[in-house]
């Protein structure tokens, strides 16, 4: 029997109907081989961050088991965005659907194309809100620090 990991992804919308498109994601997500769709956060809606001048992004928080290897569920996430009409234009630009790898077990990956756990997201308060709904005691395998204990330095 294959191993199980607990896989935490991010998902953003900010083109297009952004609820519908984060759901349609979910769903995707969910049908994969070897994977199983365990929690998903609230729907929190938060300002574009760095490319300001865009519309608000729908952002969420879901929990996967999976024994499809990193580089497998990346593939996927990414086949599921192209399938959803995600065209990768401007860097942090407008985007139909986002989906991200946050975590991968206590797995430490960095290798092109794939960083795990995903950059810089303990300074993101639209990934760490939404996966403190699901994840509030998960600790970061790099920084040694729960979800909670993350967001509550960002505030």
């Amino acid at each position: 029997m294959s191993t199980l990991y607990d896989v935490y992804i991010g998902l953003g919308a900010n083109l297009g109907a952004r609820r519908k498109a984060i759901r349609r994601a979910l769903d995707a997500v969910g049908d994969l081989p070897d994977t199983r769709l365990v929690d998903v956060s609230d729907l929190y809606e938060t300002r574009a961050r760095f490319v300001e001048d865009q519309p608000d992004f729908i952002n969420a928080c879901a929990h996967l088991q999976t024994s499809l290897t990193p580089e497998q569920l990346l593939d996927q996430l990414l086949l599921i965005e192209k399938d959803m009409g995600r065209v990768r234009g401007v860097r942090r630009g407008p985007r139909v659907i986002d989906l991200d790898i946050l975590f991968y077990g206590d797995r430490v990956i960095d290798k092109q194309g794939l960083t795990v756990p995903h950059p810089d997201l303990q300074n993101r308060d639209f990934v760490l809100r939404p996966l403190f709904d699901i994840a509030p005691r998960w600790v970061h395998p790099v920084l040694d620090k729960t979800v909670r204990q993350m967001l509550e330095q960002l505030h």
